[in-house]
């Protein structure tokens, strides 16, 4: 049941892109300055990217909460 490093890198770029719309349209919102609201999110986008591949690599190892589904039993 281990999830193999490559989801691991697509659930971040896929968790990263929602997140770093996110950020921009917060940033916009704060200092309604285009060019700095994708300044905020081009360095928050490169920085969470690699702390969520990490976190996701460690939550992997960690078998808490995990159930072995059988097939063919409800």
């Amino acid at each position: 049941m281990n999830v193999t490093k490559s989801r691991s890198f697509a659930k971040a770029l896929t968790w990263r892109t929602t997140g770093t719309l996110d950020t921009f349209l917060i940033s916009l919102l704060i200092t309604k300055k285009p060019f700095t609201a994708a300044s905020i999110a081009s360095v928050e986008v490169l920085t969470k990217i690699v702390l969520y591949y990490f976190h996701e690599r460690i939550w992997n190892k960690v078998q808490w909460g995990r159930t072995i589904v059988k097939r063919g039993k409800v």
